[in-house]
């Protein structure tokens, strides 16, 4: 997979490509880009998505939380994933989102060697949104492209969506989330310097930066497990602001215990993969009465990992 950031890198040849923010890459997205990518190697030509960053929302109506599901790169990734050979993820500016739709199909045509355009039912694109289906289906047949259309993929007759997804994530139920993804929700940092005081409680945890724009799952405690390399090792994790422990700056922290690990991971990047919510993040009036909990907590995370698929 290739991932590029302009339509001037985009390689020269005839291409089947679909346009979206495609957040999370979930279920949804995964039965689109899976099916495009499998007929443009069937027609001997390449596949590609055309996407954004920022999110159009961030830019056209700005946003007051961390939203994202992927970061690009972790995004292209998983669309490599799905079988698609180049992604554009192009810088979603005001002068982009004043398009028409007739301008931007054209750029594609000229560009990236449009010759199928596929989407969702729902699909739109251009200047207020003017590129439905039906107007997509006229300028393909004025332009020559053709434009394939896919029903929604539903779960429990619900669509699956980004936003259900971070819905999910506010209230904690990564079940949920994971059953919407099609994989556990994850979290990718590099392993940093905390102020050491899991050691001094004999739970040892490693504090686990983010990218500031990823929604987090609500504050608690989470069964994880952690991926480093080529190992995959089980974990209880917290998300929140430590409230049993002074901090004054209210600084949210992501930090897992490690259940059958010992060893140095600083500086190196993990994956924190969730898969349960355990309880919520709470307040105690003693370390003596956090330490119990943790204990507790540990076991019900080997409990529920070892259950788990």
């Amino acid at each position: 997979m290739k991932h590029i950031r302009s339509l001037d890198e985009f390689p020269r040849g005839r291409t089947y490509l679909t346009v979206g923010s495609f957040d999370g890459v979930h279920r949804g997205h995964q039965g689109l880009l899976t099916a495009l990518a499998q007929a443009a190697h069937q027609a001997g030509v390449q596949s590609a998505v055309v996407t954004f960053f920022p999110h159009p929302v961030a830019v056209l109506r700005g946003l007051s939380q961390p939203y994202y599901l992927t970061s690009p790169e972790e995004r292209a990734r998983l669309m490599g994933e799905c079988g698609i050979d180049v992604v554009l993820t192009l810088p979603f500016t005001r002068e982009l989102a004043a398009l028409s739709a007739r301008e931007f199909v054209t750029l594609l045509r000229e560009k990236a060697g449009m010759e199928s355009f596929w989407a969702g039912y729902d699909f739109a694109l251009g200047r207020n949104r003017e590129g439905d289906v039906p107007a997509l289906q006229r300028l393909g047949e004025e332009l020559g492209f053709a434009v394939h259309v896919l029903p929604p993929v539903a779960l429990e007759d619900t669509p699956v969506s980004s936003s259900l997804i971070r819905a999910a994530l506010e209230q904690g139920d990564v079940v949920s989330a994971a059953r919407m993804l099609g994989r556990p929700y994850t979290i990718e940092g590099a392993v940093v310097h905390g102020d050491a005081r899991g050691r001094t409680l004999n739970i040892p945890t490693i504090n686990i930066s983010f990218w500031a724009e990823q929604r987090l799952p609500a504050f608690g405690v989470y069964a994880c497990r952690v991926e480093v390399e080529e190992l995959v090792l089980d974990a209880v994790a917290n998300i929140g602001i430590r409230p049993t422990f002074a901090n004054p700056n209210g600084e949210v922290r992501l930090e897992a215990h490690l259940l059958n690990f010992s060893g140095d991971l600083y500086d190196r990047t993990v994956r924190l993969q969730f898969v349960a919510f355990l309880r919520p993040e709470r307040r105690f009036e003693s370390v003596e009465a956090l330490v119990a909990q943790i204990q507790q907590d540990i076991q019900h995370a080997r409990e529920v990992l070892t259950h788990a698929a």
